[in-house]
């Protein structure tokens, strides 16, 4: 037993170390960008050329350009002010419980990594030139953290129960490796993973209101769901952020926090 304690202490201050480094790369490519472009404007002039009938490929992020090249599995970093939640969100259709057990840097360790759901189409491009090649983002994207005691990844999320503490950090940061996005927090509920054949709600499969009956059915289940009031609405046609983390209130439980974009 305490070798294993040991292991998972050893886990997170390496996690710890890691994130440290990430953040410093984030913060320091955002920096030398705007001194480069101190003083420039136009600096891409997208515009014109979409006029022009020419097909553009979607510019990342400066602070993010370096850490894409370190691993191409990153589709963005999720961001909670005054937490500890502060971590590249990473993707693998082909495997999409790698990340359970690895860290940033393809490392074994028990803290893992935020995951996108394969489902959730994060998109590609910014909202205001138009999503590149028609990939516009999924109504509603699932990201799926370990619930760690060291209050690691979703660790804390669960801090959120408390309506004091909700209302003080009801702001989500998601940004996509192209375009910077931010969430309200408009409902927190605890749920389940339930079997297939069960006729409930269940909000880890819905990723796509293609109709207004679908959104309807969606908002009203988060809604009612929702341990307090949080006092923001939604309308068709919103977009959502899911944050989803293991509880132990029941079999295959789950502690939900849901956003609703906003910029």
């Amino acid at each position: 037993m305490v070798g294993v304690l040991t292991k998972q202490a050893t886990e997170d201050r390496r996690l710890a170390d890691q994130q440290n480094l990430l953040m410093q790369a984030k913060v320091s490519a955002a920096k030398e960008f705007e001194l480069t472009t101190a003083g420039v404007t136009n600096v891409l002039v997208t515009t014109d050329w979409n006029k022009r009938g020419l097909k553009l490929a979607p510019e990342i992020l400066p602070e993010y350009q370096s850490l894409y090249e370190q691993n191409k599995d990153m589709v963005g970093w999720l961001k909670i002010e005054d937490t500890i939640i502060d971590y590249p969100v990473m993707q693998t259709p082909e495997d999409e419980n790698y990340y359970l057990n690895y860290d940033f840097y393809g490392e074994e360790n028990q803290n893992g990594c935020l995951i996108m759901d394969t489902d959730s189409n994060v998109g590609s491009g910014t909202s205001l030139y138009t999503y590149a090649n028609g990939s516009k983002p999924s109504t509603n994207l699932i990201i799926h953290g370990h619930t760690m005691k060291s209050g690691m990844m979703f660790g804390n999320l669960k801090f959120y129960e408390d309506e004091t503490y909700g209302r003080k950090h009801n702001l989500i940061q998601f940004d996509s490796l192209y375009e910077k996005r931010e969430y309200e927090v408009i409902s927190i509920f605890y749920s389940q993973v339930y079997m297939n054949t069960d006729e409930v709600f269940k909000y880890y499969k819905f990723f796509q209101a293609d109709t207004r009956e679908e959104f309807e059915n969606f908002y009203k289940n988060i809604k009612s769901m929702s341990l307090y009031d949080t006092g923001v609405s939604a309308e068709y046609g919103d977009e959502f952020i899911t944050l989803s983390c293991c509880s132990y209130q029941v079999e295959d439980g789950r502690f939900v926090v849901i956003g609703k974009r906003i910029r």
